[in-house]
């Protein structure tokens, strides 16, 4: 942005502050670096680098700096040349040394705000000189409006995105409150900052503070718990995905985040060291996916914050999962306010891992994509039908609610393709004789409640196979038209895969209704009196589990 050019410097600077000055902890770069920068991120063409050494390296003449990369691919060495070693890379490419000229130390928050918000100056209206008064002395400007309109267009900010911007620092102090004091949400990722103390030093003038997205910062975090001084008493969500925190870095640093909801740790390595005391109790969204260190042992850690409801654990590898305090059919007092749990991209491959979720007390919503348990063996439709019947609070799955009819089918096919098995086990239709043994109530924990539900699956049901399993059952179904009293009751066999829609084009043909007229229902004598809508057409006799001699009921 340029200077209005009758402004009086000084006036603009105190407007919008100095982008470039030493003490705010930004750099200038030349070719005579004095200044401390080992550590400092910076950007070469493009790409972003951490500063590991400042110096001269024989037997070129001149200072250079050496960087570790953070796409190791870029570099050339691992800090060595000529047998000396200058500095460590963490990869064996990944290191390189290059000119203090052709590297860019970044800009201060103000800065860049000014380079992204900022509008240019427009044509001056009627083009005259327009008379502004400086202390006692009357100056007259053109272009001063502009300045001040600039200031104005700061202040109004509450939403602020400088993603790639090569912010580096705070800048001067106070300079970020009085520019633009009423930001409310800040995007700072994939920038410049090195430090947990730069970030302190910008939000410690945004009051108003509640959201900052810090990831793919590679900052370096306080070994002692920082003073707090309220830096950030609004923050509600905070993302550091990729930034290197630790676990124990979260918790020393998590007293600063008094009212925080939202915690985004994605890609950091993390494993959880300790149990979080008195920090993090008001979190109600904790995103630790792709730390690839956490296990099972570690998330009983985590797992008494009172507030939490969402927990996302994609691609962590986790397999198992136990709550030793509840034994089958009972509720643990782990995660209490645990609804929405996400566990895609994981090596989960057995359904222990299913039946434990059921003794989450507040479990309402799961995801559960991408894992060898979902991706083989009986099919997506199955699979779902069978993690619906066994987790018996669940109304959403993979992003897809469940609706009564889905839910009573998948316990209805459940109950029946395990029934072989849990007579077996020593399941019987008399209750006084139904005693299945502990290895079957421990492979199938809501079995017994299903029966209780249900009733027990009768030996007629049990001889033939799931209709979930079979492709082209013919199923005979008796059909009543309730509304019709001239119209007997008739019989038919149908596919139970055909759809809804189908059996609609049939009955038209026969009835000579047209499809849009016609209201499909069916009732079971397993449970008399109750009517039950086949309102989806799209989907199969079989989904809305409708059996041998049930009613189908046609009304138009």
């Amino acid at each position: 942005m340029c200077i209005p050019h009758c402004v009086d410097p000084f006036i603009h600077q105190r407007i919008f502050g100095s982008p470039h000055i030493l003490d705010s902890g930004c750099i200038i770069m030349n070719d005579t670096l004095t200044l401390d920068v080992i550590g400092r991120r910076v950007e070469v063409n493009g790409e972003h680098a951490t500063v590991r050494f400042s110096g001269v390296v024989p037997p070129v003449a001149g200072l250079w700096l050496g960087v570790e990369w953070d796409n190791p691919a870029r570099g050339k060495h691992d800090g060595s040349h000529e047998g000396i070693v200058y500095f460590k890379c963490r990869h064996p490419t990944g290191g390189s040394f290059v000119r203090p000229n052709k590297v860019n130390f970044g800009v201060d928050f103000l800065t860049a705000v000014n380079n992204r918000y900022v509008l240019e100056d427009g044509p001056e209206e009627d083009g005259k000189e327009q008379p502004v008064t400086i202390g006692n002395k009357p100056v007259e400007t053109i272009g001063f409006d502009s300045v001040i309109k600039q200031q104005s267009q700061l202040s109004k900010l509450q939403e602020v995105s400088l993603r790639n911007c090569v912010v580096s620092c705070a800048g001067d102090k106070g300079a970020i409150a009085k520019a633009c004091p009423n930001i409310r949400r800040v995007d700072l990722s994939r920038n410049l900052l090195s430090s947990w103390d730069e970030v302190l030093s910008i939000a410690d003038q945004l009051k108003h503070l509640e959201v900052l997205n810090l990831s793919e910062n590679k900052l370096h975090f306080p070994s002692v718990s920082p003073s707090l001084a309220g830096t950030f008493p609004a923050l509600k969500v905070l993302v550091l995905n990729r930034t290197g925190i630790t676990w124990a870095e979260v918790l020393r640093c998590a007293p600063g985040w008094p009212v925080l909801e939202e915690l985004y740790l994605k890609s950091n390595d993390i494993s959880i060291s300790e149990r979080p005391a008195d920090v993090l109790q008001t979190v109600k969204l904790l995103d630790l996916s792709s730390n690839p260190l956490i296990d099972e042992n570690q998330l009983f850690l985590i797992a008494h914050l009172p507030r939490l409801e969402q927990l996302i654990l994609s691609d962590v590898g986790i397999s198992s999962l136990h709550f030793p305090d509840a034994g089958t059919g009972c509720k643990t007092s782990m995660f209490p306010s645990l609804q929405y749990l996400v566990v895609n991209d994981n090596q989960i491959s057995q359904w222990s891992f299913i039946n434990e979720l059921d003794k989450l007390q507040s479990l309402r919503a799961l995801s559960c994509v991408r894992n060898p348990l979902t991706e083989g063996g009986s099919g997506p439709q199955t699979t779902r039908q069978f993690i619906i019947a066994k987790i018996g609070q669940l109304k959403t799955l993979n992003k897809c609610e469940i609706l009564p009819e889905e839910r009573r089918g998948a316990e209805l096919d459940y109950r029946k393709a395990f029934g072989n098995e849990w007579k077996k086990a020593g399941g019987h239709q008399d209750p006084d004789k139904n005693r299945p043994n502990e290895e079957f109530l421990a492979a199938h924990p809501r079995y017994q409640s299903l029966c209780l539900k249900y009733g027990a699956p009768e030996d007629g049901e049990l001889k033939t196979r799931q209709p979930f399993l079979l492709k082209n059952q013919l199923l005979t179904l008796k059909i009543k038209y309730p509304n019709q009293v001239d119209q007997k009751v008739t019989e038919k066999q149908l596919p139970d895969s055909m759809t809804i829609q189908k059996v609609k084009g049939l009955l038209s043909r026969l009835l000579k209704v047209p499809v849009s007229e016609l209201l499909l229902s069916y009732e079971s004598p397993k449970m008399p009196g109750r009517e039950i809508e086949l309102e989806n057409d799209q989907q199969s006799l079989q989904f809305y589990s409708v059996e041998n001699g049930d009613y189908l009921l046609v009304r138009w």
